[in-house]
């Protein structure tokens, strides 16, 4: 399809990024995983696995975007499921974050993992809503959504290790002192 043929390197390196990402969000996590927090599990479902969701959208697109459809309807369909499901994940990470206790989250918590997410998986689905009618605009919004589902992945992702390294393992270094 023409409209998606300008789109091939964009999504390749997107999904390239998401999914080296995906890989290293497991390293991490492993050596994390030596000293667990107390009630990780809880604040894992509420920060840390969106980023992965996040990360596998991205991917999840990316590869959708670049397969070869011959109408962008079918492809327009998936995104808008996508951008629905997406949409509602927000919805469930602001009842995790709720009911988590080991951290309490500030404005910049609330706007990376639930804000701006809602926002990109909303793009997307209004976007494939409108992509038979304006199918160039509707391409850069989903781009867009994209690209932004990839920054805050990686935004979140550097935020959990820097919580991991400089406040969780202080915590547990002093509380051996």
């Amino acid at each position: 399809m023409a409209e998606l043929a300008g789109w091939d390197s964009f999504y390749v390196i997107i999904g390239s990024a998401a999914g080296a990402l995906i890989g290293l969000q497991f390293v991490v996590l492993t050596l994390i995983a030596q000293r667990p927090p107390i009630r990780a599990a809880e604040a894992g479902a509420a920060f840390g696995t969106p980023t992965i969701v996040h990360f596998g959208a991205a991917l999840l697109l990316s590869a959708l975007l670049r397969a070869p459809w011959q109408a962008i309807a079918p492809a327009a369909s998936l995104c808008g499921l996508a951008g629905l499901s997406g949409a509602a994940y927000a919805l469930i990470v602001v009842r995790r974050m709720n009911r988590q206790t080991s951290y309490r989250p500030e404005f910049e918590d609330w706007l990376f993992h639930v804000l701006l997410p809602f926002a990109a998986y909303a793009t997307l689905a209004v976007s494939a809503l409108l992509a038979s009618f304006y199918t160039r605009q509707a391409l850069f919004g989903v781009g867009a959504a994209v690209l932004l589902l990839l920054f805050i992945g990686i935004h979140n992702a550097w935020d959990s290790v820097t919580y991991h390294v400089f406040v969780s393992a202080a915590n547990t270094k002093s509380d051996e002192s």
